[in-house]
């Protein structure tokens, strides 16, 4: 089953491929020229892009360090689970929290003025809140991301650390960090580029025109200056950055040999003092964490419930987001699935993993998944944009066009990392007794592949809802009276300064989206829990 896979990687390509062309023909594209403020803005994104990364990375190898050393304690699941959620949860409602917590009115400066003690500067606006935005979104990433491959460590190799005598350092240092090392390339390249092309958090707490990301310089361009030329300028660079940097991520393989398969109770047999460390670093964490989720109830605990969601503008937000997620979620999971099993064909030596061309087609495979990263949200609306002004029609229909492709190629990258190294698994264990079985396509997939791939399923279902749901890339552009979203709507409010309204939409939003990532896997997945 390679062709469906293929077909929908070229359908992607062409996609891509169709987007450039569009911009590329605008009338002016030959006159624009990179000027110092465009070099000013691609400095000012690498700088903060870089910086968030190497914040990131520190902090969720700390917290994954932290979380393998302490193996029991109550509300480690739960807490695990959280992180989970980091990539999922509302862009918009998380900055909210943010804001509650650290604002000029925020709740630091209550428990400061409580002590007694000076007011802070809203560190939240600004270089500063970009960071602990970024921070909060991507370590908990990394954290969630390098938990498993600490676990994975055997432990022999714990035994003989302790045997040896070794300390907390030279542990880390001789084992541990070797256990992670394969995973750091493509999981820093990914979280680059999620902040090159951040959006939602530049655009709400930047608080300058000098932080601005391409993305946001885009957003401005359009919206507020309506100067179509510097748009396109900058969306062309944009797309020429974010493909050299995608097709350098795809180089990185993620090593997907280290599984936790021993499940012995080994430890390390730490120090009092890595003890404490350990515990300081995930309650200090998990403080910092579930903040911001608890403003946004406690938040919205105060707003007008009845008010808000008998609203008109609520009710067709709410709907709207909703149906678009469903939709949005089903495409991701049938795309999902054909390029997993493509992989699977390609990576396998009893198929065609050895065929000289199999390395190749598996790396197209990764950039077509990853065009997210390459070709951002609001890029591609504007894509979409200029094709509404020169081919006409309902605007309408083209914004929710525009929406349901951005909303896929948000979540693909994503699904098609989580979904491929299980298909591959799946085929090497079970393709020998299937291949003597005789069974191949839909039989095969109904027999074996949808019995263990049903819970990476769930899992990226639960994503791809989510995230649809929460996203304010292309609806910044489309959003109007008629075409309106949960996040459009939220924004608008916050624009406005109608926080307690705010407060309810973005309560709302991280229930559902806590519900649907959390709760609904674990009540799907329970059949799947003596699955071979």
């Amino acid at each position: 089953m390679l062709l469906p896979g293929l077909l929908l990687a070229g359908m992607l390509l062409l996609l891509a491929a169709g987007l450039l062309y569009q911009l590329a023909i605008q009338p002016g594209v030959e006159s624009i020229s990179l000027g110092t403020g465009v070099l000013r803005t691609i400095g000012w994104t690498t700088l903060q892009a870089s910086l968030s990364t190497l914040l990131s990375l520190s902090i969720g190898v700390l917290l994954a360090w932290a979380l393998s050393h302490r193996r029991h304690f109550f509300g480690r699941g739960v807490f695990i689970a959280l992180l989970s959620t980091a990539l999922v949860l509302p862009t918009l409602v998380v900055v909210l929290g943010l804001v509650t917590l650290l604002g000029r009115s925020g709740w630091l400066n209550d428990l400061l003025a409580l002590l007694n003690g000076p007011e802070l500067s809203p560190v939240i606006f600004g270089f500063g809140g970009i960071l602990i935005a970024h921070g909060y979104f991507n370590a908990s990433f990394a954290a969630r991301s390098l938990l498993g491959r600490f676990e994975a460590i055997p432990s022999q190799q714990k035994k003989l650390a302790r045997s040896l005598g070794l300390n907390t350092w030279q542990r880390f240092k001789l084992i541990e960090f070797p256990a992670i090392a394969a995973s750091l390339p493509a999981l820093a390249t990914t979280i680059f580029l999620l902040c090159f092309t951040s959006f939602s958090i530049v655009l709400t707490l930047g608080g300058s025109p000098k932080y601005n990301t391409l993305e946001v310089s885009i957003y401005e361009a359009i919206k507020l200056d309506f100067n179509l030329g510097r748009a396109l300028g900058l969306a062309l660079t944009q797309l020429g950055i974010g493909a050299v940097l995608v097709a350098i991520s795809t180089r990185f393989k993620s090593d997907n040999s280290l599984i936790a398969t021993d499940q012995t109770d080994a430890h390390w047999g730490d120090s009092l003092p890595a003890r404490l460390c350990q515990w300081a670093l995930i309650v200090v964490f998990a403080m910092l964490f579930i903040a911001p989720l608890i403003a946004v109830f406690s938040d919205g605990l105060h707003s007008d419930y009845r008010a808000i969601y008998l609203n008109r503008d609520f009710q067709q937000a709410a709907v709207t987001s909703i149906v678009l997620a469903l939709i949005s979620t089903f495409l991701v999971v049938i795309i999902s699935i054909a390029m997993a099993i493509s992989f699977a064909t390609l990576a396998t030596n009893s198929r065609l993993g050895k065929h000289p061309a199999a390395t190749i087609v598996i790396r197209l495979l990764s950039f077509s998944s990853a065009l997210f990263l390459a070709i951002p949200s609001l890029v591609l609306g504007f894509g979409f944009f200029l094709l509404a002004r020169t081919i006409g029609g309902s605007y309408t229909v083209w914004s929710v066009i525009a929406l349901l492709t951005a909303n896929v190629l948000m979540v693909l990258p994503f699904a098609v990392v989580t979904l491929a190294p299980a298909a591959v698994k799946a085929a090497n264990r079970y393709d020998k007794l299937a291949f003597a079985l005789g069974l191949n396509g839909l039989a095969r997939w109904r027999m074996i592949e949808s019995a263990l791939l049903r819970r990476e399923i769930i899992y990226i279902a639960s994503i791809a809802f989510c995230m649809s749901l929460g996203d304010l890339g292309v609806i910044a552009l489309f959003g109007s009276q008629d075409f309106i979203t949960l996040p459009w709507l939220l924004y608008q409010k916050m624009g406005s300064y109608r926080t307690q309204d705010a407060a309810g939409i973005a309560c709302f939003m991280l229930t559902l989206t806590i519900l649907v990532f959390l709760i609904l896997p674990m009540l799907l997945g329970r059949r799947n829990h003596a699955t071979p």
